[in-house]
């Protein structure tokens, strides 16, 4: 018997022991997307509690923002936005809405009420670039960050959440260049938090589709602009800035957990005239001290280089490939 005990105790172990390591390989499967609770964790709200809040804070937003009613524009995002959604862990819908904004950034608040802002779509290049950003935010309500990150109180108390709508409480809020206020504690995660949104976002931007790759190349390039130009990104989204350790983590991600694909998504058409549209529409909100006879230049979809105005637009969409861009890999 005194042979055996080890052993059983060895099987014990590993009867205990199993279902940890398969919640932890679940995580890390994509296949397993929607099978698996990843807002597991301490929390004081429950998901109704939560939606409920995420409504209040999204029309405090909405007050304060002018939020993009162009149908084109709301309505591309949005199918984006819930692409990703439909293949994502989240629990809860979503409603995505654009702001009008020059400042790089997207925030989405508990219960799913997701905001864009349209500086990150012009300075995105594609559409997989895009997605991926939003792919992130999706993982924070998906794991249910915000609401969990309030009941550490690291950052927020949660007794004072009702004075965020009484205004009584000073410290509650980061302002951003659009004049918006939002509660810091549910915008601001822990490196924990964080990280397993670049985890979970890398396998819904898989899964639905586009190129990994984008997810990472995005927060290289802006973390790029950053040093060159400070004060391109957000306030709100440099508090969470992909650090090189961040970087190095999800392209070891990609690799080992994200089988390669004959090709994927990098681009497509609408995400071009989308962007056009919205640049278009700033260019007439400026004032024109120019001389109103000179030819006006404008950058033609996906390409640096500028048109002339009243030439021929009509051979250039010709031109372009009104078909996806597919990126294709070897193997």
């Amino acid at each position: 018997m005194t042979r055996r005990a080890p052993i059983g105790l060895a099987v014990a172990l590993s009867v205990l022991l199993a279902p940890l390591t398969f919640a932890k390989d679940k995580k890390k499967d994509p296949e397993e997307i929607g099978n698996r609770d990843v807002g597991r964790g301490v929390n004081f709200y429950s998901l109704e509690k939560e939606i409920a809040l995420g409504k209040q804070l999204a029309q405090e937003v909405e007050r304060q923002a002018k939020i993009i009613d162009d149908p084109i524009i709301a309505e591309y995002v949005n199918r984006v936005g819930q692409n990703l959604v439909r293949n994502s862990d989240a629990k809860v819908p979503f409603t995505i809405k654009v702001i009008d904004s020059d400042e790089v950034n997207a925030f989405a608040l508990p219960g799913g009420f997701f905001f864009v802002n349209s500086g990150l779509i012009t300075r995105a290049e594609t559409e997989a670039e895009l997605a991926g950003v939003m792919a992130h935010e999706i993982a924070h309500v998906a794991a249910r960050h915000g609401t969990r990150q309030a009941t550490r109180g690291t950052l927020i108390n949660y007794a004072s959440i009702p004075l965020i709508f009484m205004g009584g409480w000073t410290g509650y809020a980061i302002r951003q260049g659009a004049g918006l206020a939002i509660p810091l504690g549910f915008l601001t995660f822990s490196r924990g938090f964080e990280k397993e949104a670049d985890l979970l976002g890398l396998q819904y931007l898989y899964k639905t589709g586009y190129d990994p790759v984008a997810f990472v190349d995005f927060f290289e390039k802006i973390q790029s602009m950053e040093k060159r130009k400070p004060g391109t990104m957000a306030k709100v989204f440099s508090t969470h800035p992909m650090t090189d350790d961040r970087i190095k983590d999800a392209q070891k991600n990609i690799e080992e957990l994200l089988k390669a694909k004959p090709e994927y998504v990098v681009t497509t058409s609408e995400f071009n005239d989308v962007k056009t549209r919205l640049v278009n529409m700033h260019n007439r909100r400026k004032p024109d001290d120019k001389d109103v006879n000179r030819p006006r230049l404008r950058k033609a979809p996906g390409s640096g280089a500028p048109i002339e105005e009243g030439g021929d637009e009509k051979q250039q969409k010709k031109d372009e490939d009104e078909r996806p861009t597919l990126k294709r890999r070897d193997g």
